[in-house]
């Protein structure tokens, strides 16, 4: 017995060993899904916004998603103008609005690139060196551009109750700090003691410029009719011929 024992021994020893256990793959951990959008950047996606300077003279359209651009933020889009008037735009890539925070146009780094914070309701603005105080305002908020020089110079009526009191020219020949009115034949008494001078527009008024540099100042009505400021019964208008 001992004998067998003893021989049965290296046998037992030579059986080749098991082979080793592969260590089941760990599936990598899912990423956090996005917090949903705030109730005020659903606000602010559900509206048109116009981008501009301080004076308006440089402006384009901005739409905003809540679609999530990766983990940047929200989408966010511009109109074909706003990399020609504003080239800086090219870099942003999301924008992020908390609930009380700022509105904030970030790169594809994430980085912040302007910060806005809302002066009232639908207007937003936000400093940037080079360029000063930018702003977003809804478009159905903002007034249409004052017209141009070359839109208000021509032939115009004054006139009052339905009766014309005087044809007036607008031109533009410069006469102090504007430009020439040349008055028609046959004017009012209250426009001849008035007798205006000198035409300008200050932002959307038109200012007429009269003997001991009195004003008088119009605002626009309805298209080519401007009415004299501040408002009385029976209003003095300017009409474009």
């Amino acid at each position: 017995m001992l004998v067998a024992l003893v021989a049965a021994g290296p046998a037992a020893a030579q059986s080749p060993a098991p082979p080793p256990v592969s260590p089941r793959p760990v599936a990598p951990a899912a990423k956090p899904p996005a917090p949903p959008p705030s109730e005020a950047a659903r606000t602010v996606a559900g509206t048109a916004w116009e981008f501009s300077n301080a004076d308006r003279d440089r402006r384009c359209t901005v739409g905003f998603k809540t679609d999530a651009a990766g983990s940047l933020g929200m989408k966010i889009d511009f109109d074909k103008a706003c990399a020609g008037v504003f080239p800086f735009l090219r870099d942003a890539a999301a924008w992020t609005l908390g609930e009380n925070d700022f509105l904030r146009f970030v790169d594809v780094r994430g980085k912040p690139m302007l910060e806005f914070s809302e002066v009232e309701q639908g207007l937003w603005e936000a400093p940037k060196p080079g360029e000063g105080i930018l702003f977003l305002q809804t478009v159905a908020s903002v007034k249409p551009p004052a017209p141009s020089q070359a839109e208000m110079a021509g032939d115009w009526t004054l006139r009052r109750g339905g009766r014309v009191l005087c044809p007036v020219t607008l031109a533009t020949t410069p006469a102090g700090e504007g430009f020439a009115v040349r008055l028609g034949p046959d004017c009012d008494a209250a426009v001849t003691r008035f007798a205006p001078s000198a035409w300008t527009m200050d932002r959307d008024e038109l200012v007429l410029t009269g003997a001991g540099a009195r004003t008088w100042r119009f605002e626009e009505t309805e298209p080519k009719t401007w009415q004299r400021v501040p408002e009385t019964r029976d209003p003095l208008l300017m009409v474009k011929r």
